[in-house]
């Protein structure tokens, strides 16, 4: 006869669901620390991919907003898809060349004309601040220690030194960054025509080596993760393009200085969720405090406006509430990966949080289904 009766061993540890999860904990973190010991050997691997990287993921959000143009050339005029590619990418070809022609030029004259000024804005700035310091009510709150200009300049000068100390030290990297530029603005158009050529080839290729009972939920979560970069990319870069009209087309009618280049700053800055629009505004209001009192009313109305046409029209018909996510989780986000990975956490921490998320879900929705915790009726 067998003994079923169950042991202090069995109770405490092959059937208590609590040790196991600490066990299974243990274990995840013997496997990192082994990891940390041997990183490396995946130093080459980390080498890999940030030469792959790049121009892949370049790729990868231009194929996301000419997909869309893509199938509707192939639906609805019957165009083969390498062909409605290659119209695209003229089309995208001689937009290029037309923003080389007007855009460039223009944007260039503003920087000219930004940098030349730049001596004359400070002096003004240092008027400016000089007022602020015969303030009486400034001087009764002894602030006026804090306007002081010296200071100001003192401080500005050690900065310049540092930025030119780090510039000339880093003349290097600046190249390295540089060619490495060149090399993604090279292969990301290669890499993207055959993302767009095979796209419909890349799910079965991925699920050709799933095992059989796993294909229906990874190809599931394929498809979640790519509707949810889909919406996010093509929805922040459309939100971002309009903001830049809106604002270039605002303050040149309000003219204001250097409309051009304050609006196309203004939409690169609203890709940074919530914050970008204010960052945005912010050397518009320097600008407008230079060039006299009255000119900053004239950009916030331009503000008023833009944020009401944005929040009630752009961004309801774009983006809509795709990704889910709510605002205070993507404050949270935001800080984290901004406190990691710098701006470039910022710029692609929230669509990296949406893949996790999705993958989290679908881990655990699998563990309902498999474990006993889950099961009604047992404890």
């Amino acid at each position: 006869m067998t003994n079923n009766k169950k042991t202090w061993f069995t109770n405490w540890f092959l059937n208590n669901k609590f040790t196991v999860v600490l066990l299974n904990i243990l274990l995840l973190f013997v496997i990192i620390a082994l990891f940390g010991k041997v990183n490396y050997f995946f130093r080459p691997l980390g080498q890999i991919l940030g030469i792959i990287l790049p121009p892949l993921v370049v790729a990868g959000i231009l194929y996301y907003l000419i997909d869309p143009l893509i199938d509707w050339l192939e639906a609805k005029f019957n165009i083969p898809r390498v062909w409605s590619i290659s119209i695209v990418f003229i089309l995208i070809f001689g937009l290029l060349i037309w923003m080389v022609v007007t855009l460039i030029p223009i944007i260039q004259s503003q920087i000219n004309s930004l940098i030349h000024n730049i001596p004359s804005y400070w002096r003004d700035l240092q008027g400016m601040l000089n007022e602020l310091s015969h303030n009486p009510r400034l001087q009764k709150l002894h602030l006026t220690q804090n306007f002081s200009t010296t200071k100001i300049n003192h401080s500005l000068a050690q900065s310049w030194d540092g930025v030119l100390g780090s510039a000339f030290n880093n003349l290097t990297s600046a190249v390295g960054i540089v060619s490495n530029v060149v090399m993604i603005l090279l292969t990301a158009p290669f890499v993207l025509f055959f993302m767009l050529k095979d796209d419909r080839q890349i799910k079965p290729l991925i699920l050709k080596y799933v095992p059989d009972r796993l294909k229906a939920s990874i190809g599931v979560t394929l498809t979640e993760i790519n509707g949810a970069l889909s919406s996010y990319i093509r929805g922040q870069l459309t939100v971002a393009f309009w903001v830049a009209v809106m604002f270039a087309v605002g303050y040149l009618i309000a003219q204001v200085p250097y409309a051009l280049l304050l609006g196309i700053t203004a939409g690169f800055l609203n890709l940074i969720p919530y914050v970008g629009s204010a960052l945005g505004l912010i050397p518009a209001i320097i600008l407008a405090l230079i060039n006299g009192h009255g000119m900053i009313w004239s950009v916030i109305i331009v503000f008023a406006i833009e944020q009401t046409i944005e929040t009630r029209v752009v961004s309801p018909l774009v983006v809509g509430n795709k990704m889910n996510m709510h605002p205070v989780t993507t404050i949270f986000v935001l800080l984290v990966s901004g406190g990691m990975f710098g701006l470039a956490g910022v710029i692609f921490g929230i669509p990296i949080f949406a893949i996790l998320k999705i993958i989290c879900s679908r881990i655990f929705k699998w563990f309902q289904r498999n474990s006993n915790w889950y099961q009604n009726g047992t404890n």
